[in-house]
């Protein structure tokens, strides 16, 4: 009932307060298959999940966009508990300008995932990032991922004492 609609965005309201009633801290990862700062989520939604976010702080929540600008300009609305990592996707160059937007933000812990990674992106800055994730893409017709462009990552992560993580 829940993906009727497929891929289209939609929001699901009723679930926002559930982690609220989960007492066992868990990590949860909020996007997955989403993305809240998707110009058909309203800005009231983002607020209002992480509103969720900073009352249930026992639990550790990543949320992962594509959509830096967005986050930007609800950054200062936005309260950044430490239990809050927010994290932006880099697959390729011309996405590298995302780690700056992030840096920006108030969240106190940030996270790039590089993934799925289409090409060396070595120019990367590490700088103010507290964690790195590498991966490939999977399923039929995936794109290929090389050797090289993970060892580069992993190099620069370990020069610049960022966490690695390669999935």
């Amino acid at each position: 009932i829940r993906y009727t609609n497929g891929f289209k965005v939609t929001v699901h309201r009723d679930l926002f307060s559930r982690p609220l009633e989960w007492t066992k801290p868990k990590m949860i990862f909020v996007n997955s298959m989403s993305d809240i700062f998707h110009e058909d989520v309203s800005d009231d939604d983002i607020l209002e999940i992480f509103s969720t976010m900073n009352k249930a702080h026992w639990h550790t929540f990543q949320v992962l966009t594509k959509r830096p600008d967005r986050l930007a300009s609800l950054n200062s609305r936005i309260k950044w508990t430490p239990n809050i990592w927010m994290g932006v996707t880099i697959e390729n160059k011309k996405s590298l300008d995302r780690a700056n937007i992030l840096k920006a933000c108030g969240a106190k812990i940030k996270f790039i995932s590089a993934e799925p990674l289409l090409e060396s992106i070595k120019e990367i800055d590490l700088s103010g990032i507290d964690w790195l994730i590498v991966g490939g893409e999977s399923g039929a017709g995936c794109r290929p991922l090389k050797k090289d462009w993970v060892t580069e990552l992993r190099d620069i992560a370990a020069k610049e004492n960022v966490p690695f993580f390669f999935k």
